[in-house]
Order: C-alpha cells, then structure tokens, then sequence
C-alpha cells in the first residue's frame, strides 16, 4: 500500500490507518535535511516502523524523527507511543491540558500559536477545546499551496468532534473550530482528521450554521 499521500515542495506527508478505530497516523518527512514529525502515535508499532522506512525514500538525507505529536489525549490515539518513544528516542509534544494523561512525559507542552521549527518545515499549534481540554490541531502552511490542517478528532468531515452531548464543550468547540480554522484558513486548507477521509475547509464551511444549529 502506497503511504505517500501528499508530494509538496519542501515535505511529503505519508499517511497510514491503523487499529479497528480507523486511526490515521501521520508524517511529516523534510525533503532537505530528513528531519521528520509523526502526529498521532495511535497504534500498531509495527506499521509505524513500516511507515518510517517508507519515508526514506523521500530524502536525500538520513531521516531523523525529529517529534512524535500528539493530537489529544484519548486512548486510541497514543497505543504505540511509548513503544515508539523507546524505540526512537524522539522527543513528544501535546497540548498543556491533555499532557497528564498520556502514557509517556511530554517533552513540549504546547498552548495554542506556538510554532515548531524543524530543518526545512515549521507546524503550527491550534488549540480546539471541547473534545478534550487540550487538544491540539497542527497546521502546516506549504509556501508553494494549500494550508495542512492535521485535526485530530476536533474537525471531521461533517462536523466536529464528539463533545458527549455536554452543550458547554459542544459550544467552546464549535466556536474554537470556527475562529481559529474557519476564519484563519482559506476554503483551499485541506483537514487530515485523527479518524476516516480527508476534507477542505471550503467543503465544510456551508455548514457551520447548520452544525451550530443541530448541536452537534
């Protein structure tokens, strides 16, 4: 199966779905210097080494996982984190509020602006409360097209992440996702989610409202 979903001037992006939850592991390979981030340690060891070695093929450097970032806290998305953190010796990042609760100690606590610089690519932190208190979207901004919008589970196509019926969380979701996405990226950005299909923020836009509306 081909991981490489995305070919961009300076990074590839590589893609693989792992576990019966349909999660979607990321990354980030810099074409230049090797340097590498992997978003979503979610599960399947493995599959993520395979998905490493994938990525040498997209440098003339000598690949160096740089970061493995973790969108939010919930269960299916930081299975494999601790094998791989042994395994690779990569620092972590995750958003301040979910830090606690994963399975191995966050190097980077991240509040929402703060920007990671890599060897040849930069990732932005988005914080979206409401599906966790601290979940964290990373955008890539590629210099040559579209914004990367990596959601994790805070933006799917059709609506937003799962706030538990709980009307406060929905709204602080809701309204994260609409001034910190909606009305900071063009419709071109494209938004890889933590679980199933990718989208555009002009495919999703028409239907804030009626998102708003509906209560989910």
């Amino acid at each position: 199966m081909d991981t490489l979903i995305h070919d961009l001037q300076d990074i590839t992006i590589r893609r693989i779905s792992v576990s019966e939850m349909d999660n979607n592991v990321y990354l980030l390979t810099a074409k230049a210097s090797g340097a590498q981030v992997l978003i979503d340690a979610a599960d399947d060891f493995p599959a993520i080494r395979h998905l490493l070695r994938d990525a040498a093929a997209d440098t003339t450097a000598t690949p160096a996982l740089k970061l493995i970032a973790t969108t939010h806290q919930h269960w299916d998305h930081v299975r494999a984190l601790k094998e791989l953190v042994e395994a690779t010796g990569a620092r972590t990042a995750a958003g301040t509020d979910d830090a606690e609760a994963l399975p191995v100690g966050v190097d980077v606590l991240l509040s929402h602006g703060d920007v990671g610089n890599f060897e040849g690519f930069d990732l932005t932190a988005v914080h979206l409360r409401g599906h966790t208190p601290g979940s964290i979207a990373f955008v890539y901004q590629d210099p040559a097209g579209p914004a990367h919008i990596f959601a994790g589970d805070s933006l799917f196509p059709g609506g937003v992440g799962n706030t538990q019926k709980d009307p406060e969380r929905f709204t602080q979701l809701i309204n994260d996702v609409s001034e910190r996405l909606f009305d900071a990226y063009p419709d071109d950005a494209l938004v890889h989610p933590g679980h199933g299909k990718p989208t555009t923020l002009g495919a999703e836009r028409p239907h804030l409202d009626e998102w708003r509306a509906r209560g989910w």
